[in-house]
């Protein structure tokens, strides 16, 4: 299966509330590396250095300090398309958890409804 459907297959299977996963990404011929680094670079993968995996990828749903669902499909669907296989393993997946957002000087009723809206 291709990367770019592996991957919107995780994440169709994910429950609405998640946050944030982590997925390892191993490609299939290591001569390959070099090519694969430079389309990754848009996803901000981290590469592993003495390990079986090559590179883990970060991903935010709606927040947070990773790169987005969409950015992260389509990098992967360039690596399909430059021919360049691999696989993809869901990791580590964080779901639940909301925006931290200032909220000084504001009422309670307000910071309810903001962790209400954010947590859907």
């Amino acid at each position: 299966m291709a990367l770019a459907d592996t991957f919107q297959q995780i994440v169709d299977s994910l429950p609405d509330d998640w946050t944030d996963m982590e997925l390892d990404l191993r490609i299939k011929d290591e001569s390959r590396y070099i090519d694969a680094s430079t389309y990754l670079v848009t996803c901000n993968a981290q590469p592993y250095s003495q390990h079986d995996w090559h590179w883990r990828l970060l991903v935010a749903h709606r927040f947070g300090h990773a790169a987005a669902a969409p950015t992260v499909h389509g990098t992967l669907k360039l690596l399909d398309e430059a021919g360049i296989e691999g696989e993809l393993v869901l990791r580590e997946l964080r779901s639940g958890r909301v925006e931290v957002k200032q909220m000084w000087g504001r009422p309670q009723s307000v910071r309810d409804e903001f962790r209400k809206l954010r947590a859907q």
